[in-house]
């Protein structure tokens, strides 16, 4: 029904304005995290994370295959998805390279804006500092770039989140 793609820098209040909309939309609540505590600092996140959204939403993990976690939805939620920034790291570890992350990326749009039932995407806006020094860096800050605009081009609305406030995209002139 419609796809709203949130992103922004780090602590920017990205998945905190994700969760006040899903809570406003008046549907059950799905939230599908990409994140894996892999260590303490990680997990102290997840947990934070956790807190902050209500004990009744469903979580699903899916820090890898994220379309099929997705498409295994019921129709009818409001979906959360939180965040490509990490799915694109589990992908590039996995051994993904950039092409077959960019097909996953352009199924889970495929996948989002014909679900029935809204679809809200976090993801990190990496692109705005320096060039990183290391080519694992520059490929990561490449790729999440490329996945961001697969998904920004099919949202009905787009927001960049900076200091807990929005600024809205203009749609992708042709």
């Amino acid at each position: 029904m419609s796809l709203t793609l949130l992103t922004g820098g780090a602590r920017s209040g990205k998945s905190a304005l994700a969760v006040r909309r899903a809570q406003r939309s008046g549907d059950p609540v799905v939230l599908v995290a990409t994140g894996q505590a892999r260590d303490e600092e990680m997990a102290d996140r997840i947990s934070r994370h956790q807190a902050e959204r209500p004990a009744s939403w469903t979580t699903v993990e899916a820090p890898l295959d994220l379309v099929d976690a997705c498409a295994a939805l019921d129709p009818g939620a409001c979906v959360v998805v939180d965040c490509l920034s990490l799915w694109v790291s589990n992908l590039m570890e996995h051994g993904d390279d950039e092409e077959t992350t960019l097909d996953r990326a352009r199924a889970l749009a495929a996948w989002a804006t014909a679900y029935r039932g809204s679809v809200i995407v976090v993801t990190n806006e990496v692109g705005l500092g320096i060039v990183p020094m290391h080519p694992v860096s520059r490929g990561y800050r490449d790729r999440l770039g490329r996945v961001n605009a697969v998904l920004a081009r099919e949202a009905g609305l787009a927001q960049l989140v900076v200091a807990g406030r929005t600024l809205t995209l203009d749609p992708q002139e042709d």
